[in-house]
């Protein structure tokens, strides 16, 4: 596959964006972890199994939080390599398309479809 030819200016906005939304994430990272921490008090069996749910959920989205993150630092790493825009997997370009709607995109969407 030859170059993805993005301009200059296309991989600044793109940067841009990313950059915006990795503050928020780890704004919110650092939110749900606050959230986590129920505390030491004595709780009714109830009462503990609902914080246990609780925890449970905020522990995933932190996940997908921090999955989220990992993925916008590839995008950088791809951005100052070169390869911002070219899919990992096959090597074909990312449609613009999709980098605007998840600029941190490593595969294009025919890969993202065949799993």
């Amino acid at each position: 596959m030859g170059e993805i030819k993005m301009t200059k200016e296309e991989i600044k906005k793109y940067k841009g964006v990313l950059e915006q939304e990795k503050a928020r994430l780890e704004k919110e990272v650092a939110e749900h972890e606050k959230l986590v921490d129920f505390g030491v008090d004595i709780d009714g069996a109830d009462e503990e199994a609902d914080e246990a749910e609780e925890m449970g959920n905020q522990m995933a989205i932190s996940h997908d939080l921090r999955k989220r993150l990992t993925e916008i630092e590839g995008a950088f790493d791809r951005m100052k390599n070169g390869t911002y825009g070219k899919c990992v997997r096959c090597g074909g370009e990312i449609s613009k398309e999709v980098l605007e709607i998840v600029p941190e995109s490593e595969l294009c969407a025919k890969c993202k479809k065949a799993g």
